[in-house]
């Protein structure tokens, strides 16, 4: 016997037929190929990808308005309308297959620490606040508070919510069951959260031993949550098979001597279990990058952030790793939209990129705010796949 709301799977089923329609477009493949093709480093135009998109922002046509009332639909149901709000508005090279897959119900106990923050908020629906993180961790005995995450699967939940998406989805979508595909790797992103960002820097002159034992104990956990992924068969494939991605975005302003010592050698005992790595995210690395590829060497992929030199990059990445640029999103959060501001920027180094032989993808990523008018982003990705065209 069911034990959903009727309407709430009618109301699935309605969406999961348009994530059908929409699966079955041609423009899928042609997308996946561009996808391939660049991720493989071979010629053809940048891909395209938008995400981390202010939602609060983006429900002017009432599109994105939640309907279930069963809290395992409506999470079901927040996917699938952001997923074809997105094919609607802004697509970029976004693909979608018609499927619908349960994640595996996996539980992490964490790493014993959990974060202490005040936060300011001036849009109550905006997921983007500022935040002040209290120290924790302040001395080398504090160690001792990162613990090793316990990770348990309940099969049996996995099992009941695969059953219900099998009932409102099992004629229309193929549905599966699938473990975890990656990792984002960033323990300095936490350990920051716990030491306080001036001090923990400070530390890396005046103190460096304890800098090296807290973020080695955070790592030596880390390969610990792995290890037992690995054991209870919670990945899609072995490890070595897989890509993982990671960053330490708070050493953008350290010198490239530090950075290796105090993140890239911390970092890659972890990195080279796994098949792939892609590096990066807000931390410039242009400067950085045969540094990056020399400590890592399953680098595939390597971010470069607005705040990279952007010749320097083109030289020092050129053809040897996909070039993961971050446009900077400040372009749409202006007070008045600019198109022609937009273009010409993007132009200019899509143009300086392929002259220096690099393979581009094109992450517009971190939106903080579009000014409440999300036409915004249907614009940008219009221009960006012009541009993209262009210099194909």
């Amino acid at each position: 016997m069911s034990t959903l709301p009727k309407t709430d799977v009618i109301i699935l089923r309605e969406l999961g037929r348009r994530i059908a329609e929409a699966a079955a477009d041609p423009v899928n493949a042609q997308r996946r190929e561009i996808c391939r093709r660049i991720d493989n480093r071979q010629k053809g135009r940048p891909s395209i990808y938008i995400y981390q998109e202010p939602w609060s922002e983006l429900n002017d046509t009432g599109e994105l308005t939640l309907r279930c009332e069963d809290e395992f639909c409506r999470e079901i149901e927040l996917e699938m309308r952001q997923k074809l709000y997105k094919w609607r508005h802004y697509p970029g090279d976004m693909t979608i297959d018609a499927e619908s897959v349960q994640p595996y119900c996996i539980s992490d106990s964490g790493f014993g620490i959990k974060e202490d923050v005040d936060v300011v908020q001036t849009d109550p629906e905006n997921a983007v606040v500022s935040r002040h993180f209290n120290i924790q961790i302040a001395d080398e005995a504090d160690a001792a508070k990162i613990k090793e995450p316990v990770v348990t699967h309940d099969a049996a939940k996995t099992e009941e919510c695969f059953r219900k998406r099998n009932e409102i989805f099992a004629d229309i979508l193929k549905v599966e069951k699938r473990g975890c595909d990656t990792f984002w790797f960033a323990p300095w992103d936490d350990l920051v959260r716990w030491t306080g960002v001036q001090e923990v820097l400070t530390d890396l002159m005046m103190r460096p031993d304890y800098v090296h034992a807290i973020i080695g104990r955070l790592v030596d956990c880390w390969m610990k949550r792995l290890d037992q992924y690995e054991d209870l068969g919670l990945l899609t494939a072995p490890a070595r098979q897989l890509t993982v991605s990671g960053a330490a975005q708070i050493f953008s302003e350290v010198s490239p001597a530090m950075h290796r010592e105090f993140a890239f050698e911390h970092e890659a005992p972890f990195f080279r279990r796994f098949g792939k790595v892609y590096y990066g995210c807000c931390e410039p690395l242009h400067a950085k990058v045969d540094m990056v590829a020399e400590c890592f060497p399953n680098l595939y992929k390597i971010s470069m952030s607005p705040w990279i030199n952007f010749p320097e990059a083109v030289k020092n990445v050129g053809g040897r790793f996909v070039f993961a640029w971050k446009p900077n999103p400040a372009l749409l959060a202006y007070e008045k939209w600019d198109p022609e501001l937009a273009r010409a920027y993007i132009r200019k180094n899509l143009t300086m990129a392929a002259e220096g032989g690099c393979f581009v993808e094109i992450h517009l990523k971190d939106l903080s705010t579009v000014r409440n008018e999300p036409w915004r982003l249907t614009e940008w990705e219009r221009i960006a796949k012009e541009e993209a065209q262009r210099i194909n």
